[in-house]
């Protein structure tokens, strides 16, 4: 976990993953980098959150593996899951609803995204995620969940960087420069205190 800048009341804080996605972005914003995965991502935000203060927003500025053939482009996600949690199974055992879709009211009708701590790179998994999901990362849910529990309002916004199949690996590591371009574009025209 990394945070760097100040996080004041009157500006949004931007998320990312990795350094890698990050390396174009205007810092004038503060901005915190989590680490990859769904644990990293909800605990460093948790924590930066509870420290406070709290930001204006929070915006998830990330990569993402496309599960739908010509998915391309940069994408403000609409619904996200959690692909990784077998939340029907809790429920039966339990009665308590785990890892229910969360929506995003600042985005309806945007596509939606699984996450989960699986990389995915097979044909197998893809399909199988593709009849819940245009979108997969793995930091999203985790994001919008410490964000909602902390009363603060979130924007996924996601990158395509690869097709979450055979080769997916290898397609992150040479677009990943690409995205992070494409990324801080998206925030230079999207996001307030940021010229």
């Amino acid at each position: 976990m990394e945070l760097m800048g100040q996080i004041t009341a009157d500006r949004p804080l931007l998320v990312l993953a990795v350094k890698e996605e990050a390396q174009y972005l205007d810092t004038r914003l503060p901005v915190l980098l989590t680490g990859m995965g769904k644990v990293n991502a909800a605990t460093a935000l948790a924590t930066v959150l509870g420290r406070g203060p709290l930001p204006s927003g929070i915006v998830n500025l990330g990569t993402a593996g496309a599960l739908r053939p010509g998915l391309s482009g940069t994408h403000l996600v609409g619904t996200v899951i959690q692909h990784d949690l077998d939340g029907e199974l809790l429920a039966t055992l339990t009665g308590e609803l785990y890892g229910a879709p969360l929506t995003l009211p600042d985005a309806a009708g945007g596509p939606t995204l699984a996450t989960g701590d699986a990389f995915i790179s097979d044909e197998a998994a893809r399909a199988r995620l593709a009849e819940r999901a245009a979108l997969v990362d793995m930091e999203g849910y985790a994001l919008a969940t410490a964000a909602h529990r902390a009363g603060v309002p979130i924007r996924l916004v996601k990158h395509v960087s690869d097709e979450a199949g055979e080769g997916a690996a290898r397609s992150w590591r040479e677009s990943v420069a690409d995205c992070a371009r494409s990324l801080a574009d998206w925030a230079a025209r999207h996001i307030p205190h940021h010229s």
